[in-house]
């Protein structure tokens, strides 16, 4: 919350309203290994059969060129926010 500067009611607000968009993601084919870090794995694999646009993180090293390779971006939180106010 103090990240984002908003209070705990509309924290809750906008998860709830992201909970209804999401769509569940079957997991279909293992691309292992193509990152340094188990636990990216799940996140690139999910984004891979969820045929994601990008991947929004604060690590973009760690997913970098991985993703790339499979035509997903891979940006920073600020310009995911930019991305939707567009």
């Amino acid at each position: 919350m103090l990240a984002t500067r908003l209070t705990l009611p509309a924290v809750r607000d906008a998860l709830d309203d992201l909970a209804g968009i999401v769509e569940p993601v079957r997991l279909h084919y293992l691309w292992r290994p193509q990152l340094g870090d188990v636990a990216d794995e799940m996140v690139l694999e999910t984004a891979i059969n969820g045929r994601a646009d990008c991947i929004v993180t604060h690590n973009v090293r760690h997913f970098e060129p991985a993703a790339g390779s499979f035509g997903i971006d891979v940006i920073l939180p600020a310009e995911a926010l930019r991305r939707i106010r567009l």
